[in-house]
């Protein structure tokens, strides 16, 4: 089986690439458009076919396409200051993607859409994903469309690896308000595994809601990322208000800021995501959030690779 993957470098597309071979893959060819990262992603797996493109744009990476029997849809914007970037690669990017997908025939896809089409968050993000999610199911080959809620693991670039980076940094870790916003954080290895289940039996037309299984609320995970880490910060609250300002400041002086004002809007708001039975559903074991951010933190070489922004 070939199996193409897109944003094969981000997050996800990381953690993904090892466990894809452990289920026995051995044809998988790998896409992203980030330099940096995309060099990471190839030195650590040499024997996986690895193409840096934009998606976006039509180019010669279609031509990988060929033979191709499973398309995992994984690119995605995640964060930028301005609505361009979102529909650029959450939309058109996604449109190109599927027209080479029907060019050679790729008969199946697993696309990674997220918990944010359910949310009552309006902002650029929420709405690009709500559009990608449907405009592959409106191009007729089957699917098994996968949600997730925030994630964390390897090569977490933003959310808790950052806030981990931060807490080792600085003296001090800032929690806006009260902190007792409840979460859903999904351990982006056992989301691999999903995804990998789900590319060796294929569940065309599926949609599976992929949360977290414990629901600690802001300021427990943050005190649980600390511990894990091993970082000294004190955490101290600060007003809601003055964190807003703060966020809108450094967005000045920064055009790609890991976390930004709608992102702490959307953070506050209070929703919980459904929890299925997905280890069950998926023949896999989900890990307890302590073990899994031991996992993150404490590998002996993933956790020193930092993914660029």
């Amino acid at each position: 089986m070939k199996i193409i993957v897109t944003g094969a470098a981000g997050l996800v597309g990381q953690n993904l690439l090892p466990r894809l071979k452990a289920f026995g893959f051995t044809d998988i060819v790998a896409i992203d458009k980030h330099k940096t990262n995309t060099s990471i992603l190839r030195r650590l797996h040499p024997d996986v076919t690895v193409i840096e493109a934009d998606l976006a744009k039509s180019g010669a990476w279609a031509d990988s396409f060929s033979g191709a029997n499973v398309l995992v849809l994984n690119h995605a914007q995640i964060g930028a200051l301005t609505e361009e970037p979102f529909i650029a690669n959450n939309v058109t990017a996604t449109q190109t993607v599927l027209a080479a997908a029907k060019l050679h025939g790729i008969n199946y896809i697993v696309h990674i859409s997220s918990s944010v089409v359910n949310s009552k968050a309006v902002d650029f993000y929420t709405e690009s994903k709500k559009a990608q999610e449907q405009i592959v199911r409106d191009s007729g080959i089957p699917t098994c469309v996968l949600r997730p809620t925030l994630m964390f693991g390897w090569f977490d670039r933003k959310h808790l690896g950052w806030l981990a980076r931060f807490m080792h940094r600085m003296p001090v870790f800032p929690v806006p308000g009260h902190g007792r916003y409840i979460r859903q954080p999904l351990y982006a290895g056992d989301f691999s595994s999903v995804i990998a289940s789900a590319v060796q039996h294929p569940r065309p037309g599926g949609t599976y809601n992929i949360s977290g299984q414990e629901k600690p609320t802001y300021i427990e995970l943050i005190r649980a990322v600390k511990a894990a880490s091993r970082a000294k910060a004190r955490i101290l609250h600060i007003p809601y208000g003055l964190f807003w300002v703060l966020l809108w400041v450094y967005g000045k002086f920064d055009a790609n800021p890991p976390f930004t004002t709608r992102q702490l809007e959307a953070l506050v708001i209070p929703e919980e995501f459904e929890i299925i039975d997905w280890p069950d559903i998926f023949g896999i074991r989900a890990t307890p959030l302590a073990e899994a951010l031991r996992e993150t933190y404490q590998h002996p070489e993933y956790s020193k690779i930092i993914l660029e922004f």
